[in-house]
């Protein structure tokens, strides 16, 4: 019997698996496509110190690759299992599934899932693999690039509303760490504020010129997080701020033009660097260029990178994450005919 990606769809979606509580989806898909004959394979995952406290992340996780017994794959389909929070379970009207991972990612394991299976009745060698982590720090990715399996093509899936990426932007993490002395905000000179540097610092990194590719677009920073001081009237002894800047070149460039900007004001960690990527057409596949960021960059053992998958990125990681049915089926079609020109 065929395998219905959108009835396994709904039954993943009802599974929390937030980052670094991915254990039950990936039990859950041990048992399912060991039932479906595959060999499958789990491959533990570091869980860490973070998510080890009070409401953390406590428990197993694990990548999966599943192939048929024995066959080196030419071709392999993966996603990652990992969602962001908060988790909602799924539900649905006639054109929509909702909820956390319909379209990011638990949608695209399904139609990964069901195209394998008819890939595989038609006598392509393929793998599956899908991974923990992707939502923060790509651990999965890292840890399963260290196991390749031989394959020459990966079709790795993120939301593309079913068109194929020409490129994806990379992703670059900068933590930065102001530190002062702390005295009465009524004799500033008597202390140094952590804050008036973090901040002067953050403006001269939004004023850089940062590089630009003309059929990408450019470099993009969003300043995400942002803390530090004790109380309005006293001068900081320390603040911090998270900033994620979307590359679309060598992320070398952009970490000189930080630390010139920085001058030493602040102490600098670049906590996560995913490189920009160029991939290339294939057929008459409709194409778009992806802004965000992948697991690509870290699977590099894994054959040469596609990115293709349902669903718009638009309303991943918002209360409204949908996937169409429809665009959800075309996909099993879409990897399938893919993979297969791969191949042949």
């Amino acid at each position: 019997m065929a395998i219905d990606p959108i009835a396994l769809t709904k039954q993943l979606v009802d599974i929390d698996s937030t980052t670094y509580h991915e254990g039950l989806a990936g039990a859950f898909l041990y048992e399912y496509l060991t039932k479906q004959k595959y060999a499958v394979e789990r491959q533990a995952v570091s869980q860490p110190e973070l998510a080890l406290t009070p409401g953390g992340g406590e428990g197993e996780r694990f990548n999966l690759y599943a192939a048929l017994p024995g066959i080196t794959p030419d071709v392999v389909l993966s996603t990652h299992m990992d969602t962001v929070p908060p988790f909602f379970g799924c539900t649905e009207d006639d054109e929509f599934l909702y909820g956390r991972g319909t379209c990011d990612a638990k949608g695209i394991i399904a139609a990964q899932v069901a195209a394998a299976d008819r890939l595989r009745e038609a006598g392509v060698k393929v793998g599956l693999l899908f991974v923990v982590g992707e939502e923060r720090d790509s651990a999965g990715a890292l840890a399963a690039n260290t196991t390749p399996k031989g394959a020459r093509f990966l079709i790795n899936g993120e939301p593309t509303d079913n068109r194929l990426a020409l490129a994806t932007k990379g992703a670059l993490r900068v933590e930065l760490r102001a530190s002062g002395k702390m005295a009465h905000s009524a004799y500033p000179e008597l202390g140094d504020s952590a804050i008036d540097k973090l901040l002067a610092s953050l403006h001269d990194i939004m004023a850089l010129d940062l590089p630009v590719e003309p059929e990408i677009g450019p470099s993009t920073v969003n300043i995400g997080l942002i803390s530090g001081g004790r109380a309005p009237n006293v001068i900081a002894d320390k603040a911090e701020a998270h900033l994620l800047i979307r590359t679309v070149g060598p992320s070398s460039d952009v970490k000189d033009l930080i630390l010139k900007a920085v001058r030493n004001r602040v102490e600098v960690t670049f906590s996560l660097d995913l490189s920009f990527v160029r991939m290339r057409r294939v057929g008459d596949l409709p194409t778009m260029v992806a802004k965000f960021a992948t697991d690509i960059p870290t699977l590099t053992n894994w054959g040469e990178p596609f990115l293709l998958g349902p669903g718009s990125i638009h309303v991943a990681h918002t209360p409204d994450e949908r996937i169409s049915k429809r665009e959800l089926l075309e996909c099993v079609d879409l990897y399938v005919g893919l993979a297969t020109s791969l191949v042949d």
